[in-house]
Parts: C-alpha cells; structure tokens; sequence
C-alpha cells in the first residue's frame, strides 16, 4: 500500500513548502497520546533518514517512519476548509475508533 495525497493537501503542502524556502517534503507519523491512543504528527522536513519509507504523489514526497506506517499504511491525506477553519484530514482505512474531539485514534 502507500500514502497518497487529494490533489488539495499536495497543493498546500508544495504552498507550505514554497513558502518555507527549502525541505524535501512532509513527515507522516503517530505518537502515542489522547484518549483513544494515537494522534497523527505532521513535519515538514529537510533530510530523509535512514530505514524511512518514502512515497510520491502529485509532485510531493511523504515520508514516514517504519514505526508508524503499520498504523497509517493506505491513509490518504487532504486539506479542507470549513468556514473559518482549515486542516490536513486523514483518510485512514486502519482506525477502529476515534475520540470524540477528533484529536486521536486507535487501529
């Protein structure tokens, strides 16, 4: 499987990344927190390390640990505006249950 991106999270992910002025695209991975176990963790990133997984879509490279691509494998990214508020949203067929704050899962 892969990480794959909508065409509005590749676009705002090469705007982020136009503006930094440098990197070699975005960090994907967990971290053990919430109440349902897992939040997602996003970086954008100069350097690809040793043993990560790297997948490309639309132009951008996602990078993810070994660690963490167990739990996210075949998420897809997106970028939504609602009114005020904007984010990335991960479409990830892996989560079993969500908290009701939307800030963590678990697989």
């Amino acid at each position: 499987m892969a990480i794959t991106l909508t065409d509005a999270a590749a676009d705002r992910v090469k705007d982020f990344l136009d503006k930094r002025g440098k990197g070699v695209g975005l960090r994907l991975g967990v971290r053990t927190t919430g109440c349902s176990g897992m939040a997602y963790v996003l970086e954008f990133i100069d350097a690809i390390e040793d043993g990560d997984a790297v997948f490309e879509d639309h132009g951008v490279k996602v990078v993810v640990d070994r660690k963490s691509l167990v739990y996210i494998d075949g998420t897809e990214l997106d970028f939504a505006r609602e009114g005020l508020n904007e984010g990335f949203r991960f479409n990830n067929p892996n989560v079993k249950d969500e908290c009701g704050c939307g800030e963590s899962f678990n697989v």
